[in-house]
This record gives structure tokens, sequence and C-alpha cells, in this order.
């Protein structure tokens, strides 16, 4: 055996010592034990009601591993009776593990996948009470006649990550730590019906949403930080 075969050898055996110890040894599951997705969001925000939504953007998992280790997830369009506001539609994705299954629900990656295309994307914060702030994504997908503008966040685990950087980089600190979190995606978009975006109002919806939470619905959705 020469010394490049050693070599390679150390170096296989290295890379499968770092594997193991970077497996995660528990899961961290923030999401209430039995609870669904539609027992924690609320059905009724401030005037406006909700109903079932067949208009939603939806990513297509049928038949892929990422629909198999995905736990549940939930659409909703809530409509604001007397006056013009266009409806707004809300689809939060959930899975017991944070798997990069999640990726394919990010309004960057899921939009594209139907032929949209992002023209627009910037950071927002979304106001949780307390003084606390939702780190957010805002965005906007075009095709066509149709302009949806978007916000949405991530949780995983107990971070909140904005970018695929941060994900990955959380991701690895709970492997260091030895354990694998669960994750969320929430997402509220709206069709434009001017020439302005509406990210003001979807964020001022999703404050709203969120003063209407229960602690379950808070620690589930948002993590331990946001709860209490």
């Amino acid at each position: 055996m020469d010394r490049r075969d050693v070599l390679a050898g150390l170096g296989c055996a290295a890379a499968l010592g770092t594997a193991e110890f970077l497996r995660p040894r528990r899961k961290v599951v923030l999401m209430p034990s039995g609870a669904k997705l539609e027992d924690l969001v609320p059905k009724v925000v401030d005037g406006w009601t909700s109903g079932p939504t067949d208009n939603i953007v939806i990513p297509r998992t049928e038949g892929s591993l990422a629909a198999k280790l995905y736990t549940e997830q939930l659409a909703l369009a809530y409509h604001h009776a007397g006056d013009d506001k266009p409806d707004i539609m809300v689809l939060v994705a959930y899975g017991a593990a944070q798997n990069d299954s999640l990726q394919l629900h990010r309004p960057e990656v899921c939009y594209p996948a139907i032929g949209f295309e992002i023209v627009d994307r910037r950071f927002v914060d979304i106001s949780a009470g307390g003084g606390k702030q939702v780190p957010a994504v805002a965005l906007t997908a075009k095709s066509g006649s149709r302009v949806e503008d978007i916000v949405y966040w991530t949780r995983m685990g107990n971070a909140l990550p904005r970018t695929m950087g941060e994900q990955r980089a959380d991701r690895f600190k709970s492997a260091l730590a030895g354990y694998v979190g669960d994750g969320i995606l929430f997402r509220a978009s709206a069709v434009r019906m001017g020439d302005a975006p509406v990210f003001d109002d979807l964020v001022f919806f999703l404050s709203e949403l969120i003063g209407a939470l229960r602690p379950q619905g808070r620690l589930g959705l948002l993590g331990q930080s946001y709860a209490a």
C-alpha cells in the first residue's frame, strides 16, 4: 500500500467520523402533540374570514420524496367583507424533521417551477407584539397578466432563517448540538389589483394573524422565543 492509498483511507475515515459526529441523536418538535395546522391558524383575523381556495400556488410534490417527507399543509383564502381588498391566500407547510423538502415550498423555488418570474425580493419584519419582530421575506412573482405579492417566513427548529445560507448555518448548528428540529413555512400572498405592491398590507395582516394566535400556535408556528 503506497502513501497515496494511506492518505485516501485516512481521509475517508475522517469524513465518516465527521458524518457520524454530526448525525443528530434526538428530535426537537415544537408543534404541539396531536395538533393540526387547522387547529393553530385562526380562521378569523380582524375582519377577515377564511375559507378553502383553489387559486393558490402550491408546489408540485405529488409522488415525490418531498411529498412523503411532508407531514401536513394547509391552504386558506381570507376575504374582507364590505370593501374591494383582494383576498389574501395563506399556505402553511409543516415537516416533522427539517430537511431540503422545505426548500420546495420557498416561493423563490415553487413559483418559477410553474412558470412565474420573481421580479422583486426584499427583507421585511412582521410585528409579533411585545417588541418582537418576525424576520420575513417579501417578493413579487409574475406570470402573464397575473402579478402576485408574497410575504413569508420559515421556522427551522427555533431559528427563523430568511435565506438558504442562514438555513444551512442553522442546520449545522443544530447538528453540532446533536438534534434535528421540525420545520414550518408560512406564506401569505395576494394577486395585485393595481400597480403598487401590497407588501405593507400583507405584513399588517400577518401581524394581526400572529396577534390572534393562541400560545400553542405561537410555539408551533414561530418557536419558543415567541411563545410567551
